[in-house]
């Protein structure tokens, strides 16, 4: 019985550690699961949710302009089509992420 428990345990702990692994990739970078999460709380709260027209710019290059983003999107920031790229961040699944059935996530 404690044998199963302590498996148990370990089990757990594993995979919260897993999960803390979990990586996105995007352009040739990789962010933490828990910055994409911070970064789809700032998409939403600046109504940036649901758009693709390209020429809707400003709210995306407004998170890189935004102190509470997270400091491992600024190389991101820095780089052509970044927009683009945190469009595709901020869509990005993250619930089948955590069970790294997405193309863009690693380290499960």
């Amino acid at each position: 019985m404690k044998a199963t428990f302590a498996i148990a345990a370990l089990v757990v702990l594993a995979l919260g550690l897993t999960s803390e692994a979990v990586q996105v990739e995007e352009n040739g970078l990789s962010f933490s699961m828990e910055a994409v999460k911070r970064l789809q709380e700032l998409s939403e709260s600046n109504g940036m949710t649901g758009q693709q027209n390209p020429r809707l710019k400003a709210n995306t290059m407004s998170l890189c302009a935004d102190p509470m983003l997270p400091q491992e999107f600024l190389p991101l920031c820095r780089q052509r089509g970044a927009s683009a790229s945190l469009t595709r961040l901020s869509a990005v699944p993250l619930d089948i992420c955590e069970i790294c059935a997405f193309a863009a996530c690693t380290g499960c």
